[in-house]
């Protein structure tokens, strides 16, 4: 999974769009994106979504995000769209694991009353909407055994910070929001799961969107998310290793192999250790997991 693009849950055409928008996951939006009025319509039109899209024989995978627990709203959500399977609910302004816990326990109970089998439905927690959230990357290893991935965002916690603005001049993230990145980077590196960076709002800079993707993919993240359809095409191209990248992995991999019991191996002059070895092998798993999109 490399890209994963936000659609307003409210909007069957958009929606029907995002289909072919070449995105791997879809995240049909309750939340931001839907006025406070059009709750209970988005909710309807997301499960009629879920359940059409479910029928098709290629699609994208299919994610909720859902309003946040401290809403009321969550409930309400889940017991629309559980019932149109989707692949995970993306859980807003989380505060650690206890909240993966407990929207573990919510789907459960939804699951069984929907015939579904248990924790057939993943969660994906962002992970740094508020600054008390910044204090619990750390717990979310072993909070559900849903967790597939932990994402951050600037927006919402820039406004919880009380800030004038989260971007410079440049269009790079200021201090804060590179705090947040990191520790959103390290807290999915501890729990095992996918580290995904966040949006680019900027949409119609594709050059500011491809040099922030390519800083994320180089420091570890493997998907981003995106708020148009025209940012998909440069995020799955960022993310998807070359054949350059792809060659130098396997002429690692290969040396090893020749070599079982070394600890460094020299190829062309250079030194590669065990790291490297890891970094290779994660590396043709990420081009194995692209082609088979």
């Amino acid at each position: 999974m490399r890209s994963l693009l936000f659609v307003p849950g409210d909007s069957p055409k958009k929606l029907d769009k995002g289909l072919s928008s070449g995105a791997d996951a879809l995240i049909v939006d309750l939340e931001d994106s839907v006025a406070a009025d059009r709750k209970a319509e988005a909710r309807a039109t997301a499960l009629a979504f879920l359940q059409g899209a479910a029928k098709k024989a290629h699609r994208p995978r299919l994610f909720v995000r859902v309003n946040a627990l401290d809403t009321g709203l969550t409930d309400e959500d889940l017991d629309a769209v559980v019932a149109g399977k989707p692949d995970a609910i993306m859980l807003p302004k989380a505060a650690g694991g206890v909240s993966v816990t407990h929207l573990h326990a919510k789907l459960s109970a939804r699951e069984a009353i929907a015939g579904l089998p248990d924790a057939a439905i993943g969660i994906i927690a962002i992970a740094t909407e508020t600054a008390a959230s910044l204090f619990t990357t750390d717990t979310y290893g072993g909070s559900s055994p849903r967790l597939t991935g932990l994402t951050w965002g600037a927006e919402d916690l820039s406004a919880d910070l009380g800030a004038e603005a989260n971007r410079d001049e440049r269009g790079d993230f200021l201090d804060p929001y590179r705090l947040a990145r990191v520790l959103c980077l390290a807290g999915a590196s501890a729990a095992g799961v996918t580290a995904i960076d966040t949006v680019y709002v900027d949409f119609r800079n594709e050059a500011g969107l491809c040099r922030e993707a390519e800083e994320a993919r180089r420091d570890g993240f493997t998907a981003k998310m995106a708020i148009h359809p025209a940012q998909v095409a440069i995020i799955n191209d960022v993310f998807t290793p070359n054949a350059e990248a792809i060659a130098q992995a396997e002429s690692i991999i290969a040396a090893f192999e020749t070599q079982p019991g070394a600890g460094v191996v020299g190829i062309g002059g250079k030194m590669y250790d065990r790291p490297h070895l890891v970094r290779a092998q994660q590396l043709l798993a990420r081009a194995a997991a692209a082609k088979s999109v």
